[in-house]
């Protein structure tokens, strides 16, 4: 066994006994029905970035395994109400070191989940550097698509094994808001159209964040072909919607996405 995950498993014992909790329940806790947090409508998405203190970095690694094992802990508390994905920024985005997607159907549990991870004793170390807020809805436009157009969107995304995760936040215009819905459908048309060579290698989920964010909508994509992604954006730049942008990225997030005992292991060494 890896020593890192050996000591992990041995200190996660130790959290237990220590908050009162026996393993194996603590372990066995039923969780979320993350295929349905992830798939419908009416769930709230959040973007928690956060980044390492210097005195992080200046822990032993023994140190760092156990404060990590209580991250393991916070994390699996929750599991129960909402789902959570993990995505290690450091390396490929400056903004932070660290990510958590968290899906839920009351934004009040993805609350309890961040303020129980800042106050826990890893949750010292950690320095916000960002939240993202959105809600998942239905499609407003595809309903209205050509019969052929729906049938071509119904290609199943393959991101790969070990895809990357990007995520751009947008804003529109408000000459945007202020078109009829027919010209904004029709412009979204062209705008699908353009992603179609892309589907099948970049899997996509859209966010709306008016009213719950600064933003319009925050967009999430997941691929192991990153030049497939440049290709999409730069097929997106040329349709006619893209002219109603006022902010696309600023930031844009690229990590890795991690298990949690991934995770901890990249954060131990």
């Amino acid at each position: 066994m890896n020593p890192i995950a050996f000591w992990t498993k041995s200190l996660l014992g130790v959290f237990c006994v220590c908050v009162g909790l026996a393993a194996a329940p603590f372990l066995a806790e039923a969780s979320a029905d993350r295929e349905k947090l992830l798939t419908e409508p009416g769930v709230y998405g959040t973007f928690a970035l956060f980044s390492l203190g210097d005195t992080w970095t200046k822990q032993d690694q023994a140190t760092r395994i156990s404060q990590l094992t209580l991250l393991k802990g916070v994390v699996e508390q929750h599991r129960e109400k909402i789902a959570i994905d993990l995505y290690l920024l450091r390396g490929l985005s400056d903004q932070a070191d660290l990510m958590f997607r968290v899906h839920a159907a009351e934004l009040r549990d993805t609350q309890q989940f961040l303020v129980d991870l800042q106050n826990s004793p890893f949750g010292k170390y950690l320095k916000g550097a960002g939240l993202m807020h959105g809600l998942t809805k239905k499609a407003n436009y595809v309903p209205g698509f050509p019969d052929q157009l729906k049938a071509d969107l119904k290609v199943v995304s393959e991101p790969g094994s070990k895809p990357y995760a990007v995520v751009i936040p947008v804003t529109k215009s408000a000459d945007w808001w202020a078109l009829d819905q027919d010209k904004r459908a029709a412009m979204m048309q062209e705008h699908t159209e353009a992603t179609l060579p892309y589907l099948k290698t970049v899997k996509r989920k859209l966010y709306h964040s008016s009213g719950l964010d600064d933003l319009d909508f925050i967009t999430y994509f997941e691929t192991s072909k990153l030049e497939d992604f440049h290709g999409l954006i730069l097929s997106l730049e040329k349709v006619k919607e893209f002219q109603y942008t006022r902010q696309f990225g600023h930031p844009t997030l690229i990590g890795t996405i991690k298990s949690l005992d991934e995770m901890i292991e990249a954060l131990a060494q």
